[in-house]
């Protein structure tokens, strides 16, 4: 299971709900950015790309200057936006410029582009922010901007985020995504979780292939972190090479690995209590404090959800 995991709330490839009537595109494909200028702008882009290919080269934690370890581990963004962003269902990044500003549920408040991409440095990088006036800052934007040209304000675009699997009438079983991982994941991302760098710790090379839990992976408030965002970037993209059109993985058998990746120890986020301060919006999987009434921390970590699902309909809602 080659190249998993990373950003998403989702990450910034949330999928994108059009209003009636807005444009729906279907195909599609990234645009070149060989045929890009190389103006000001065409150098801001191609640093952008640069900085998400490369993460932690750049801004991760074994960079010579310390005051540029903006990152916390040495993932790269495009460890789980597949394709530098471009990959239907690999959470990419077509489009969402031009998503934002949006509300996020999760702040209960209207999100910038900048917002978000704060929001996956300190918890999928388990890193700090970026100053909004970095050259690191605008070259990220200016890459998810041209990542969207010609596409409108309130496009669709079809294959945004990741695929969205049915729940499962069960708990995800993490004993049964241990034989999934044993069979499918180990060769690339190690026996436990480590991943395999391209070189030694210390040199800001990263991996390649990333680790998925241990202390150089996402912390538990990435999106990530959740069962049934992580099952269907599993489905849609792993083992490595698969795409949505060719997965593999049958959907109990990605809830099931999922639950076993996340069911091991990593960074963890501080004050998750405060997110989705709207208790409304806080999703049934979220396996942090405070719980649906009558739930436990278990089952909303593996389900089932639908019971939550049910009780939230009535009206259960996480207390403030």
């Amino acid at each position: 299971m080659a190249r998993i995991f990373l950003m998403l709330g989702l990450a910034l490839g949330a999928t994108l709900t059009a209003p009636a009537g807005a444009q729906v595109h279907k195909e599609w494909q990234a645009p070149d950015i060989g045929k890009l200028a190389d103006d000001a702008f065409g150098k801001s882009v191609r640093h952008g790309r640069a900085l998400m290919e490369q993460t932690y080269k750049h801004i991760g934690p074994e960079v010579k200057d310390v005051k540029q370890r903006y990152a916390g581990n040495n993932l790269a963004c495009v460890s789980c936006h597949v394709d530098a962003g471009g990959r239907q269902f690999g959470n990419p990044w077509v489009g969402t410029f031009v998503s934002f500003p949006q509300y996020r549920g999760r702040e209960d408040a209207i999100s910038t582009t900048e917002e978000r991409i704060n929001g996956c440095m300190e918890r999928s990088m388990n890193g700090r922010k970026l100053p909004l006036d970095s050259a690191e800052m605008k070259a990220m934007v200016s890459y998810l901007k041209f990542l969207s040209t010609g596409i409108a304000v309130g496009a669709q675009i079809e294959g945004a985020g990741t695929l969205k699997l049915k729940l499962l009438d069960r708990a995800a079983d993490p004993v049964a995504g241990k034989t999934v991982y044993a069979s499918t994941c180990v060769a690339c991302h190690g026996d436990r979780g480590q991943g395999l760098r391209r070189g030694k710790p210390g040199d800001a090379d990263g991996y390649q292939f990333p680790p998925l839990w241990g202390p150089d992976s996402y912390n538990t408030g990435a999106g990530m972190a959740r069962i049934t965002l992580a099952a269907g970037f599993i489905k849609g993209n792993m083992p490595s090479g698969v795409t949505h059109a060719t997965a593999t993985l049958t959907d109990e058998q990605a809830f099931d690995v999922a639950a076993y990746v996340n069911s091991q120890p990593r960074p963890v986020k501080s004050k998750l209590e405060a997110d989705f301060p709207a208790r409304k919006n806080k999703p049934v999987d979220a396996a942090f404090a405070p719980y649906t009434p009558g739930f436990s921390a278990e089952q909303h970590k593996y389900g089932p959800w639908q019971p939550i699902q049910q009780a939230r309909a009535k009206g259960a809602t996480p207390p403030q």
